[in-house]
């Protein structure tokens, strides 16, 4: 039997197995996941107010001041998540090591690179 980062033992043939949120589909986010939603349909609305703003011809400039707006919540969006999966999936994998950590690592110097890109 293994103990999980809940106190939970999980039946395991190597006594050195851990068995983690990760491990059964819980990821970083889920506990602000209905923080995150409401964050999301925020965004969605000033994208939209984006879409009327130019069906009802407003001056570039405003519109351009939206975008800006409407980026700057999807970064910060976007680094709330990375922060939650280097919280929560990065460090799951540092409990179970091995080549698993350097996977999730790698992964997520990506994500940031990509995030840089942008």
């Amino acid at each position: 039997m293994t103990t999980t980062e809940a106190g939970e033992t999980a039946p395991s043939g190597d006594a050195h197995e851990v068995v983690t949120d990760h491990d059964r589909g819980i990821h970083g986010y889920h506990q602000q996941k209905d923080e995150h939603l409401k964050r999301l349909r925020r965004i969605e609305g000033q994208v939209r107010g984006l879409q009327r703003m130019v069906d009802e011809d407003v001056y570039c400039i405003d519109i351009l001041t939206q975008v800006s707006a409407s980026t700057k919540a999807l970064q910060s969006f976007a680094l709330q998540l990375l922060e939650e999966h280097l919280r929560h999936c990065v460090a799951d994998a540092a409990l179970k090591g091995g080549d698993e950590i350097d996977a999730k690592v790698e992964e997520a110097t990506k994500a940031i690179g990509r995030l840089l890109r942008t």
